[in-house]
């Protein structure tokens, strides 16, 4: 089952057709390339039992953090857009300029990224020469995902974003090795690639960090994002557990909506529960806390607007009074701890 777009084409001469994707959201795709991409040498190829595994470089990507979380609806995708656009205000370590930064959504079923950098209704990723797909940019930052290559329904443009995916394991796999080797990162033909690529993943301990960890030969790195809750703790202590038996090491934990701070106060409240638990886990675990993120409205205003928090101006920030300008503080610092660990 192919787009309705693409039907005209396929009654074409393959040398007179542009390089469109026979891209389709039902399982019927080919397992091999569930993407739709034309066709340019051989598929990553899947370790198998008894196999060696086939690792390699993301294609020019510097260093990886991998952006995680057990259980979803955490604010690890709001945590991860912010995040990256934290490191790009950071200088390189050779001091020759600010970090270069994408952002790559790997949770399939469920994309976050385009609404939160202001490009849910964005057109399809162009290719380049040898048929990769190019990031789409906002803010300043290269940005791919799997919202961006949902077909749209012709009488509602705006329904892409309601496009469900209709995979087994095998096409997930296979999808994520195409987002991760087929996306050309450069700025422009022949140009430098980026310093840190922020994958967003999806919850859980599933097929995407089995295909990360066992594919990708970078120095991986792993930011877990949790809230105080007890049933968020415990899949947290799952996926950190999974993480650690596929050697993927922990840069460090985030606890997200710790705490609310109303503007005429500094007093923080606790509306989910005390932090002694994160803090008792992360103990017993040896993570190291990177921050406790207040919970401040404008957040999620502001991401469902497209425009990540860390970009918002002061003036933006005193809406929430000490809690939008603590939340950008310790996102800063988050940053900054992931770079010294990845430099």
């Amino acid at each position: 089952m192919f787009s309705h777009h693409l039907r005209p084409w396929l009654a074409r001469p393959i040398s007179k057709c542009p390089s469109y994707r026979l891209f389709s959201v039902f399982s019927v795709a080919q397992h091999e390339n569930p993407l739709g991409l034309p066709r340019k040498g051989a598929p990553p190829t899947m370790p198998r039992k008894g196999g060696a595994i086939d690792k390699r470089p993301i294609p020019n990507v510097g260093k990886v953090i991998a952006v995680a979380s057990g259980k979803g609806g955490v604010g690890k995708s709001t945590i991860a857009v912010n995040l990256a656009f934290s490191l790009s205000h950071l200088k390189k370590t050779d001091g020759s300029g600010r970090l270069r930064v994408g952002i790559l959504d790997l949770d399939i079923f469920g994309p976050s990224v385009p609404t939160l950098v202001g490009l849910q209704n964005s057109g399809e990723p162009s290719l380049t020469e040898k048929n990769a797909l190019r990031p789409l940019i906002n803010h300043g930052l290269p940005s791919m995902s799997m919202g961006y290559l949902l077909p749209k329904t012709p009488d509602d443009p705006d329904a892409q974003n309601d496009t469900p995916i209709v995979w087994r394991g095998l096409m997930v796999q296979k999808a994520v090795q195409q987002l991760l080797f087929d996306v050309d990162w450069r700025a422009s033909p022949g140009g430098p690639g980026i310093d840190v690529l922020v994958i967003d993943m999806p919850p859980g301990t599933g097929d995407v960090p089995l295909t990360l960890a066992q594919l990708v030969k970078v120095d991986v790195g792993a930011l877990i994002v949790s809230t105080p809750q007890d049933v968020a703790l415990s899949d947290v202590r799952k996926g950190i557990a999974m993480l650690r038996k596929v050697a993927v090491p922990i840069t460090g934990i985030v606890l997200n909506e710790s705490h609310f701070i109303c503007p005429s106060c500094t007093t923080p409240h606790y509306l989910f529960g005390a932090p002694d638990g994160f803090r008792a886990t992360a103990k017993r675990l040896g993570v190291d806390i990177l921050a406790e993120l207040p919970l401040v409205p404008s957040v999620s205003t502001n991401g469902d607007a497209g425009i990540p928090f860390s970009l918002v101006s002061s003036e933006v920030q005193k809406k929430d009074g000490n809690g939008g300008a603590q939340w950008n503080e310790k996102m800063m610092e988050v940053a900054e701890s992931v770079w010294k660990t990845l430099a």
